[in-house]
C-alpha cells in the first residue's frame, strides 16, 4: 500500500508533530528474532551495517550502535579529541550533538546560526577557529545539508576532521553525494521519530578503514569481540569501551525500514514541497530553505520563521495540529554555562522566538498537508 492509498484523516482529527515509522513486516521479523538465537547484536546488525553502507555510504564504513549520541561519542573519541581539547560545535542542535564533550572534557566554542538555513554559520566557524580547534562538528538542520565545501575547505586548511550530525538528513544529498559518503565521520539517527527507527540506534559512518577494528572494539567494552567468540582472545583491555552495540531485534525494525525508504522520503518530499508551494509567499512567513542546486533537503522538519509564531501556534492547536520548536539553542542551558559567559549569537537571538516546525510525517495525507498551509495563510 502506497501513502497515497492509506485513507485520508478527517480534517478536524488530531494531527501530530511526529509519528514513528514501522512496517507491518517488522511484527513478523521481530517475533522471528525473538524465537532464534540473537536476540541482541548478531548477524542481522552486520546485514543492517552493509545494507546502509551501499544505500548511503558508498565507500564509507558503517557501525551500528545504540543510539545517534552513542555514534556520536564514538566519533569524538575515534577523532582522537583529549581532555583540554577545542572544538566548534552547533548552537543550535539537540543537546545530543554535544553532550558528549562533557564526558570527555572538551572545551566547546558555539558557532552561532545562519539564519536563512538554521544551520551553523561558516562565517562565525571561520571567526573561531584557530590552531587549537581538533574538529568542527556541524548539524544538518531538518534535513537540509549544511555549506559542506566551504566548512571542508576550513576543516582541510586545519587539517582537522568535520564531522557531520546528519540525524535529521537521511536521504539528503550535496552535490549529487549523499550525505553519508562525504566527510571523515557522519551520525545517523534511527530514534523513534526519525525518517526510519530501529526503536532507538544509530550509526556512523567513517572514511578510515583502519578505525573499523578500533570502533567495534569501544563498541563493545574495549573487547574484539570476534576474538572472544572464536576463543582467541588474550583477555586484555588496553582502552576503554562502552556498551554502544545494536540489537538484531533493532536491526531487524531498520531492515523492513530501509526497504520501504524511497517511499517514506518521497512522501515526506511531497509534503514538504506542498508546504513550500502554498507559505513561500507569505510576507508574514520565512520557509527555511536554501535551494541553490547544490543539495537536496531530507525533509525531517519543515520550519517557518514568523514573528507572530505564538499566534500561529496558538490557532493550529485549536485545530489540534501539533506544532513546536523541536531543539533549541544549547547557551540556554546550565550543563554548558561555562562555554558561552560573555559570548553573542546575533542571528539566534534573532530567530530565537520565532521558528516553529509543522507535521511532515508519512501519516501527514496531501490533503491534510494543504489543509494546514492554507489554515497558516489565514492565521497570518
Amino acid at each position: 500500500m502506497s501513502f497515497r492509498e492509506i485513507p485520508l484523516m478527517k480534517l478536524n482529527e488530531g494531527t501530530v508533530l511526529f509519528h514513528p515509522y514501522v512496517s507491518k513486516n517488522s511484527f513478523k521479523n521481530v517475533k522471528k528474532v525473538l524465537a532464534g538465537r540473537w536476540i541482541g547484536q548478531g548477524p542481522l546488525v552486520d546485514k543492517f551495517e552493509l545494507k546502509f553502507k551501499t544505500m548511503f555510504a558508498k565507500k564509507n564504513h558503517c557501525l551500528a550502535t545504540g543510539s545517534g549520541t552513542d555514534a556520536l561519542h564514538l566519533s569524538y573519541i575515534l577523532s582522537g579529541l583529549k581532555k583540554g581539547d577545542e572544538v566548534i560545535a552547533p548552537l543550535f542542535t539537540c543537546t545530543a550533538t554535544n553532550i558528549p564533550f562533557l564526558y570527555m572534557g572538551v572545551k566547546i566554542k558555539f558557532a552561532d546560526i545562519d539564519p536563512q538555513t538554521m544551520n551553523i554559520s561558516v562565517e562565525s566557524v571561520k571567526k573561531l577557529i584557530t590552531k587549537k580547534t581538533k574538529a568542527v562538528i556541524c548539524m544538518h538542520y531538518g534535513g537540509l545539508p549544511c555549506d559542506l565545501d566551504e566548512l571542508h575547505e576550513l576543516t582541510k586548511k586545519y587539517k582537522i576532521p568535520l564531522i557531520e550530525d546528519a540525524a535529521h538528513a537521511l536521504g539528503a544529498t550535496y552535490k549529487g553525494k549523499p550525505i553519508g559518503s562525504i566527510s571523515d565521520f557522519t551520525m545517523f539517527s534511527f530514534q523513534a521519530i526519525k525518517h526510519i527507527t530501529t526503536a532507538d540506534g544509530g550509526m556512523l559512518c567513517m572514511k578510515n578503514k583502519k578505525m573499523i577494528k578500533k570502533a567495534k572494539r569501544i563498541r563493545w567494552f574495549g573487547i574484539d569481540r570476534e576474538k572472544k567468540q572464536k576463543a582467541t582472545w588474550e583477555n586484555d583491555i588496553f582502552e576503554i569501551g562502552y556498551k554502544y552495540q545494536m540489537t538484531d531485534l533493532g536491526a531487524s525494525v531498520g531492515l523492513e525500514g530501509l526497504k520501504d525508504f524511497k517511499k517514506i522520503l518521497n512522501h515526506r518530499k511531497n509534503i514538504f514541497n506542498i508546504y513550500l508551494e502554498k507559505l513561500s509567499n507569505n510576507k508574514n512567513i520565512i520557509c527555511v530553505n536554501k535551494d541553490d542546486g547544490k543539495r537536496t533537503h531530507a525533509a525531517w522538519l519543515f520550519t517557518i520563521i514568523s514573528k507572530k509564531k505564538d499566534f500561529i501556534q496558538k490557532k493550529l492547536r485549536e485545530k489540534r495540529i501539533e506544532t513546536n520548536q523541536v531543539h533549541f539553542r544549547n547557551d540556554k542551558y546550565s550543563i554548558f554555562k561555562k562555554f558561552v559567559k560573555g559570548k553573542k549569537y546575533p542571528n539566534m537571538d534573532y530567530v530565537e522566538n520565532k521558528y516553529l516546525a509543522i507535521p511532515v510525517h508519512h501519516k501527514v495525507s496531501f490533503n491534510k498537508a494543504k489543509y494546514i498551509a492554507d489554515l497558516i495563510n489565514k492565521i497570518v
